[in-house]
């Protein structure tokens, strides 16, 4: 085996990682060293039989480390008796706490080239890390998720979890016939696999995964602000980054005590709410509130500006007051070189990008920028279109149904003489990047596929009016061109100028009679 790097994979549709044939257990040499974190916070006891499940596992121990981050324990945590080799327990950074913190901590001193997060009430079968990282010796994009069930906590002492581990299956320690199983198993079942789910991240909720260090560092860690859900919410992340997530279920695992939501269903659901709606757009069903802006916007919508200063503005007004209200927009032009000294104001050669410049820079919803970036990560789609053609009402909700309807990575839309507006899901721009394709589109087409469409799919001639309402806007320039043409028609043509002399000197006359009257 080697670690993934060069490797000529078959392309991954989607999340299908069928292509991927991982080796058997126990027949495999692993090369890649793994960094097991383990954040905790009280619970020594749990932690006593975590450490001791770790240290009976069937991957080299020379390539394993475990470092468990003490989260503000009162008293303090102490390593065990019975770890794995290469064990050391760290305090997390001071300044902040929770999960996330702890884990960034572990992850920034951790060597292993692959970051596997483990929680401290976790007990490991002794195939477990061997399961999770022969996956990260294929490819180097991947997420895998371990399987688990929780089960009340027992009586065990730590020696005899350790040798019932290393000499069998988690069955010979615990009784697992009334475990719990994880609300995501039927997910995965469903999903074959999760190989046909939509968003496969849902089920990456945190208590075993790993992944390639690289990528736990380029989606940022976690986020240490999202105290209930930063799982979920790191794993939207990684979804946004375009990695391959994978559900290894010979990974088993126990969790001890059971879940939270057990305890207190709805507390536990409404202390996630808030934390996921301002940070995973793809949770429509958190952003029901209108008139809310949220953290991370639904669309970014990328307007490459030349100059033209009204149909700048009508084209952000446009993507601002469509259908689709989570949107921010970026304005690409040579800002920066805008210089701040002394100049001409109204002789100067910049006038209009200043205009614009001062018009936009106070407006939240409005970002200016001198490039596009290279993803617009972890915002989930990105528009960009010419400026001389405002979105109609709908038609950013138009374009994001077809591509949420075939699932496609992108979609190009045909404007005829005024070029083309492409919408891109950034998971699939994701993608391309992980895989370093120099060619995107390509890429694209082949993992996530591109979809084409013509302007009056998206920009209708004549949208349906609202009920009691008036038209739409959602072809505005053709409107302004049949606008300007009433009005051109209605015009009084050069030769009736006459009448308009008689009309000013019967004004005149009426003057002078009401003078002569006073």
């Amino acid at each position: 085996m080697t670690d993934g790097a060069g490797l000529d994979l078959p392309s991954i549709r989607h999340n299908d990682y069928s292509p991927l044939v991982p080796p058997a257990l126990g027949e495999w040499d692993p090369a890649l060293p793994v960094s097991v974190i383990i954040p905790a916070h009280g619970g020594q006891r749990r932690l006593d039989l975590t450490l001791a499940a770790l240290a009976a596992q069937t991957y080299p121990g020379h390539l394993m480390e475990v470092i468990v981050v003490d989260d503000g324990s009162d008293p303090p945590l102490r390593l065990p008796e019975i770890v794995p080799t290469g064990t050391r327990l760290v305090t997390a950074d001071p300044g902040d706490w929770g999960i996330a913190h702890a884990v960034n901590t572990g992850a920034a001193d951790a060597q292993g080239r692959i970051i596997h997060r483990l929680d401290a009430d976790m007990v490991v079968c002794r195939e477990h890390i061997e399961a999770m990282a022969r996956w990260h010796h294929l490819a180097d994009y991947l997420v895998v998720i371990g399987a688990k069930k929780f089960v009340e906590e027992p009586e065990l002492a730590p020696d005899r979890l350790y040798d019932g581990v290393r000499a069998g299956s988690l069955k010979a320690v615990f009784d697992l016939s009334d475990a719990l199983p994880s609300s995501t198993e039927q997910t995965i079942s469903r999903t074959d696999g999760l190989r046909t789910s939509r968003n496969p991240y849902h089920v990456c909720t945190g208590p075993t995964v790993s992944m390639r260090r690289e990528i736990f560092h380029a989606v940022g860690g976690l986020d240490p602000a999202v105290l209930r859900g930063e799982d979920t919410e790191f794993a939207y992340r990684l979804a946004t980054h375009g990695v391959v997530f994978i559900p290894e279920m010979a990974a088993e695992a126990v969790h001890l005590g059971l879940p939270a939501q057990r305890r207190d269903r709805d507390r536990a659901v409404r202390a996630v709410g808030p934390y996921l709606a301002h940070r995973v757009p793809l949770r429509r069903d958190l952003r029901k509130d209108k008139g809310r802006r949220w953290l991370v916007p639904y669309v970014e919508v990328v307007l490459h500006v030349d100059g033209a200063g009204g149909q700048v503005r009508e084209a952000v007004s446009a993507a601002l007051e469509g259908s689709v209200t989570d949107v921010r927009v970026t304005l690409v032009a040579p800002w920066s070189r805008l210089s701040s000294g002394r100049r001409p104001v109204l002789g100067d050669p910049s006038f209009e990008l200043r205009l614009l410049r001062e018009h936009f820079a106070h407006d939240e919803r409005v970002r200016l920028a001198d490039e596009v970036s290279p993803t617009p990560a972890p915002t989930p789609f990105r528009f960009t279109g010419p400026v001389a053609v405002p979105l109609g009402h709908d038609s950013l909700e138009r374009m994001i149904a077809a591509v949420q309807n075939d699932r496609s990575g992108m979609l190009v839309v045909d404007l005829g003489d005024d070029g083309s507006a492409t919408l891109e899901r950034t998971e699939a721009l994701g993608r391309a990047r992980l895989l370093g394709a120099d060619d995107a589109l390509g890429s694209i087409t082949a993992t996530h596929g591109v979809r084409h469409g013509h302007r009056t799919e998206f920009w209708p001639a004549r949208p349906p009016s609202p009920a009691g309402g008036s038209a739409g806007k959602a072809d505005k320039p053709a409107q302004d061109r049949a606008d300007k043409a009433d009005k051109a028609a209605q015009e009084p043509a050069p030769a009736k100028k006459p009448p308009a002399r008689k009309k000013r000197r019967s004004k005149l006359a009426r003057l002078r009679s009401a003078i002569r009257r006073n």
